[in-house]
């Protein structure tokens, strides 16, 4: 073959995204890359007040994006979303972002809330990629998904961050991805996570504000958080024939902090 052009590998035009808690924060900056790089995407989320809203930001961008109101703490809700968008015609890349958190200590964890997160972040994941994979990726031999798992899956947390519930499910997305990757391939289908470290956003806002982001900051090697565009460059390489040879892959992105703690 004759090896293509950087900008052609990269080059996402014509391919259709659905992403989920795309409404804001880590899944809007995602849907911008993604679309930046040509793709029209579907953005997912509850609330459908953020939907607009996040559509008309990236449609004044000059991306096509349109939104589909949905619970993905469910698996009903995930179903459904994923009917919805495949009768619209068929994607090419699935960004499973839609997470949720709770903070107490261990020993008082509500059992009500640990199922929450657990039900959001590793059931919700593989009820919609199983429906996307069924019935649109295995049939066309291509796709890929993207998870957006966490550092905090990588290993424990310091005392003071009480989040048992939801390190427990980004190592098990984590292993999901390793896991899916290796029963897919065969199909064309490629499957990576995308661990972030500490982002502003509505999930770290009170630890943050606790915290701090300066001292926050002072844990990372490059002495900082990340920002609005830090999983811009990673998203559009997994998702895009410049990545077409990687998948099973959990990639960190937190300045360094995986590495220092042994991640």
């Amino acid at each position: 073959m004759t090896p293509r052009h950087i900008k052609a590998l990269f080059d996402l035009t014509g391919k259709r995204a659905l992403i989920t808690g795309g409404s804001r924060g880590l899944g809007l900056q995602m849907a911008h890359a993604l679309g930046e790089a040509g793709a029209s995407v579907v953005l997912s989320a509850r609330k459908q007040n953020e939907l607009d809203a996040a559509v008309a930001e990236l449609t004044a961008a000059g991306i096509k994006a349109s939104a589909i109101a949905a619970d993905c703490g469910n698996a009903e809700g995930a179903q459904a979303l994923a009917h919805a968008t495949l009768a619209e015609g068929p994607i090419d890349i699935l960004i499973n972002n839609a997470g949720a958190s709770w903070g107490a200590p261990a020993e008082d964890h509500p059992i009500e809330a640990y199922d929450k997160v657990m039900n959001v972040n590793v059931r919700g994941i593989f009820v919609l990629s199983q429906a996307i994979g069924k019935h649109c990726f295995i049939p066309r031999k291509s796709g890929c998904i993207i998870n957006v798992a966490s550092i905090a899956g990588l290993g424990g947390n310091p005392a003071f961050m009480k989040t048992v519930a939801y390190n427990t499910s980004k190592a098990a997305v984590i292993n999901f991805t390793k896991a899916l990757a290796g029963e897919w391939g065969h199909y064309g289908i490629r499957v990576n996570a995308i661990c972030p470290g500490f982002f502003p956003s509505k999930m770290t806002a009170g630890l943050l504000a606790a915290v701090g982001e300066e001292n926050m900051a002072k844990g990372a090697p490059l002495l900082r958080i990340g920002d609005e565009e830090d999983l811009k460059g990673l998203t559009v390489l997994f998702a895009s024939d410049a990545g077409k040879h990687i998948t099973g892959q959990a990639m960190a992105v937190d300045g360094g902090v995986s590495a220092i703690l042994g991640g």
